[in-house]
């Protein structure tokens, strides 16, 4: 049962849709609908007016940029970029984040967008899995509104992202001249939600390592200290717990699964574990 009434809307091109979502103030964009029609059925979240994506051209699949990166529309389902083999061979975090979102019907439905979108870890309800992968390995979320088309950094995107814009890509950058050793994504999640409780991903790559938490934060956040720390030594799992361990216990939100003190620990076991995945798969 939806609490509140709303009008629909489908739109043939982006333009009109970004249209439709300026001029109506309490419209929500509509893609898979995993989020969004859940929160409206609990009375989470209201919408005046839903704009479907579904049809928009141009939002779905992935595609090789001229520089070499790739552009991942926004309507691409997650079941897609998990196993979409550019995605398993420029950024394997990107793909397994989505393999461990939710379950199969979840996959099936939900899009790239939406999962970014719908990440609530800024204000310690609900993190989501791609926003933490997607920031590991160097991405930024295209938007498009009225005022035209924008680039947003991954851990930004909550606070910046305005009323009536609409997600339509997630950017993976070209390949630096000496080539990214790996990326991997780890995950303890909530038995009931299968919301993470902390999730981590990582990138080995020329100019070092990219390590971001998310679930345990409270929000999907880089960790240069930990990077610095990592770069001058091993990363076995004592030497990452011990980079983990100078960590400011005040970065890790407690409550959600446990103590700060738990949350910081679990993140460094599942960096070290992350490291060792992405350090084997380029062997």
């Amino acid at each position: 049962m939806i609490l509140t009434p709303f009008d629909f809307a489908r739109p043939t091109t982006v333009d009109e849709a970004t249209a439709l979502l300026a001029r109506t103030a309490g419209s929500r964009p509509l893609a898979g609908g995993q989020s969004l029609l859940v929160d409206l059925s609990t009375g989470e979240a209201a919408a005046s007016l839903l704009v479907d994506l579904a049809g928009l051209p141009g939002l779905r699949g992935v595609r090789r940029r001229e520089d070499g990166g790739l552009s991942i529309g926004a309507t691409t389902t997650l079941a897609e970029l998990a196993v979409h083999p550019e995605v398993l061979a420029a950024a394997p975090a990107l793909a397994q984040a989505a393999r461990a979102n939710g379950d199969p019907q979840v996959r099936n439905r939900g899009t790239v967008g939406g999962n970014l979108v719908a990440d609530r870890s800024g204000v310690g309800q609900r993190p989501t899995d791609l926003p933490v992968a997607a920031l590991a390995v160097d991405a930024v979320v295209t938007v498009v509104d009225a005022d035209g088309s924008r680039s947003l950094p991954v851990e930004r995107l909550a606070a910046e992202l305005r009323p009536g814009s609409l997600v339509t890509s997630l950017e993976l950058p070209a390949p630096d001249s000496a080539g990214v050793v790996g990326s991997a994504f780890e995950k303890s999640a909530d038995r009931a939600s299968l919301y993470p409780l902390c999730a981590v991903a990582v990138r080995i790559g020329a100019a070092g390592y990219r390590v971001a938490v998310t679930g345990a934060t409270a929000g999907p956040v880089r960790l240069t200290d930990v990077e610095t720390r990592l770069a001058a030594g091993r990363t076995d799992i004592p030497s990452v717990l011990a980079a983990f361990a100078a960590q400011p216990i005040g970065l890790f939100t407690a409550g959600r699964g446990g103590s700060a003190e738990y949350l910081r620990h679990l993140a460094g076991v599942l960096t070290a574990r992350a490291l060792a995945r992405a350090a084997a798969a380029a062997a």
